[in-house]
């Protein structure tokens, strides 16, 4: 049986894109090792779920919607940008998310919670708000990687974009040998 490779993210609204794409064009110009991510694919994850079965996505659907109920929109804000594990060693390049953080915290815990109750597995690791930009190759050298990470310890203030996240979207991922595809499963409205 396939499976389907499933996450719960915030689409971003084209002015961050655009604000994102500019801090993307900074680091490129260095040639820095790191595979960058086009535009069209950026989102603010608040759950992956990984290899899923094509049956489940019903009740997904449901929880997450109801997660959404009666929420109001989110006010967000592009913060720092950083790097995952650390500048020392990036491997996943990222802006930093602020904003109503506290709202935003409440539902990832209201949608770590249902999953949990559907039986699905939670991710271990704590949430994070961030903006993935990039991830480095693996075949980047330790020198280059420590030049990366000065690189961004250099670079100016993320530029002060706010947006309103009103919208959650249950997305499925297929990794294409050109890069990964997403597509949109359900829309729920905040």
């Amino acid at each position: 049986m396939d499976m389907y490779r499933l996450f719960i993210a915030m689409p971003l609204p084209q002015p961050v894109k655009a604000a994102l794409v500019q801090v993307q064009a900074r680091l490129r110009r260095s040639g820095a090792p790191v595979k960058w991510v086009a535009p069209e694919l950026m989102h603010l994850t608040l759950h992956f779920l990984g290899a899923t079965e094509p049956e489940r996505v019903p009740q997904i659907v449901a929880a997450l919607r109801q997660c959404c109920t009666g929420r109001d929109a989110i006010r967000l804000s592009l913060t720092i940008s950083g790097a995952f594990p650390n500048l020392r060693r990036p491997t996943v390049v990222w802006a930093g998310v602020g904003g109503d953080l506290p709202a935003l915290g409440q539902l990832v815990a209201q949608l770590r919670q249902s999953l949990t109750l559907l039986g699905l597995p939670l991710e271990e690791r704590r949430f994070r708000p961030h903006l993935t930009l990039g991830r480095t190759r693996r075949d980047a050298s330790p020198s280059a990687l420590e030049q990366l990470g000065d690189l961004m310890r250099a670079l100016p203030q993320l530029p002060p974009v706010e947006w309103v996240s009103n919208q959650v979207v249950l997305f499925r991922s297929e990794l294409l040998s050109a890069g990964p595809a997403y597509t949109r499963i359900a829309d729920c409205q905040l």
